[in-house]
């Protein structure tokens, strides 16, 4: 498990399902117990643990709660992109059943400057908007016949990109969907859409102190 800073204090952890139940025990063991304040486990030296639940659950009570959920394998979709390369899956569980990945060219900026500068910028606009639209028909051919049954939509990468892509009215089923969170990956490649799934099913865990 590694644990990042996170804003305004403490610091972030992730954890598979699987091994939740372990993790509360450590915690339990390392804290003589600690009182449950739904999802929030707080510890008589101050400690706390607030989990929160992945994509794809909706509202949770209590811990208990969330491990009975965590139970029963979800579907979810995966949408990675930047502005040159895209990754699509449906994830079953743990298991990747459809997927797609590809690169395109966008030019990278140049340092010339006045007329030329204003040209390729032009260039590497349009080079963009042409590799959004196919990363749309690709996100169109991977996730639209699971909408139906996808629990939700985990996307990642770049912010902007991955919105541009989504502004395809063919996609407007998967807004719904979208988790909040962007997962931060690399370039996406296939190995990048495989690994990212246990991440997009990991529980976060907000860690005071």
């Amino acid at each position: 498990m590694v644990a990042k800073p996170a804003a305004g204090g403490g610091r972030w952890a992730e954890v598979e399902p699987r091994r939740l139940r372990r993790w509360l025990d450590g915690f339990y063991s390392r804290h003589d117990g600690a009182q449950e304040e739904g999802l929030k486990l707080v510890a008589a030296n101050g400690d706390t643990a607030e989990l929160v639940p992945p994509p794809g659950l909706g509202t949770i009570a209590d811990v208990d709660a969330l491990l009975e959920a965590l139970a029963v394998p979800r579907r979810l979709g995966l949408l990675l992109a930047r502005r040159n390369a895209v990754a699509v899956g449906v994830a079953d569980g743990d298991e990747l059943i459809s997927s797609k990945v590809d690169t395109f060219y966008v030019q990278g900026r140049t340092a010339a400057g006045g007329w030329s500068q204003q040209r390729y910028a032009r260039r590497r606009e349009n080079q963009a908007s042409g590799a959004a639209r196919d990363a749309a028909d690709i996100a169109a051919r991977i996730l639209l016949p699971y909408a139906d049954s996808m629990a939700a939509l985990v996307c990642g990468g770049d912010r902007g990109t991955v919105d541009e892509i989504l502004t395809d009215r063919r996609l407007a089923p998967l807004l719904p969907l979208r988790h909040d969170r962007l997962l931060d990956v690399p370039e996406p490649r296939h190995a990048i859409l495989v690994a990212t799934i246990p991440t997009a099913h990991a529980i976060r865990i907000h860690l005071i102190p």
